[in-house]
């Protein structure tokens, strides 16, 4: 666990804080401003952002910081926070209720501490390095389920997906059949964290960002999950690919990923992640 007991209650101060404003401004209507053709912002994640840099760098002015929305200057410091202010804008915006805050915290590169907060239905996650994982005080751990064609998956999909569709409904396709059912909910960082509590079997997606899975990433190898690339690599949150699983269908989901890539597809994958 991490020695530093102000690190644990910095995050969950943060993701209140972060949560409050969310719900403040729910149900308002929202300038939004889009990054890309489907990769809006909006004044609340901002809001959000900037409320949560506040807060870390108040308390630990030293540490590094990673968001989604600035570029921060990076110190070297051993330390670095790595937040989302609103995992799931899209969502947000439309009043769909699958949304959140994400914040973790690295250690000389490794993950110690993650917090996920969903406001709308007060479902606080977290996990500290060793100390097994949580949600509003009460131990989680993954699925028991032992087969893929008896388990419920979720994915989601990259910013590109409009310009490389066929590429990415391959991986739903194949999925979709071989599967008790799936979904596609809109935020990674709750995908993980429901894969964590055994909502969710596995999950699948790529090109993700630290900030997506920082924090769930913790929380779902603390509940017993595992983690890797499509090729069962160990698992980096600045790996292109994300595979999460309950570790009983990890396998049975890496032999679906292997016989997706065949040689020509190996070239596209190459160059669609770059």
């Amino acid at each position: 666990m991490v020695g530093d007991r102000r690190f644990f209650a910095l995050a969950l101060a943060a993701a209140k804080e972060v949560g409050r404003i969310q719900m403040a401004y729910y149900h308002q209507s929202h300038r939004v401003a889009y990054k890309g053709a489907i990769d809006p912002v909006t004044e609340v994640d901002k809001l959000c952002e900037k409320a949560a840099v506040r807060m870390i760098s108040d308390a630990f002015p030293d540490h590094d910081i990673l968001s989604e929305e600035t570029s921060f200057n990076q110190k070297g410091a051993s330390w670095k926070w790595i937040i989302y202010p609103v995992d799931g804008t899209s969502n947000y915006i439309r009043e769909y209720p699958c949304f959140c805050f994400s914040i973790g915290l690295e250690e000389e590169g490794k993950v110690v501490l993650g917090v996920v907060y969903n406001p709308f239905l007060d479902e606080l996650f977290y996990a500290e390095k060793g100390g097994g994982a949580f949600l509003n005080g009460n131990r989680i751990m993954v699925s028991q389920t032992e087969q893929l064609d008896g388990s419920f998956l979720c994915t989601g999909f990259p910013y590109d997906v409009r310009e490389n569709p066929d590429f990415y409904l391959k991986y739903f396709r194949a999925f979709i059949r071989l599967s008790f059912a799936l979904r596609r909910p809109g935020s990674a960082a709750l995908d993980l964290c429901y894969v964590a509590a055994g909502r969710f079997d596995g999950f699948w997606e790529m090109k993700l960002r630290p900030w997506d899975v920082a924090g769930a990433s913790l929380i779902v190898t603390e509940a017993g999950g595992t983690l890797t690339d499509f090729k069962g690599a160990p698992y980096s949150i600045y790996s292109a690919e994300t595979l999460a699983s309950n570790g009983r269908i990890h396998e049975q989901m890496l032999q679906v990923m292997a016989r997706l890539q065949t040689s020509e597809d190996r070239l596209q994958t190459e160059e669609i992640q770059g």
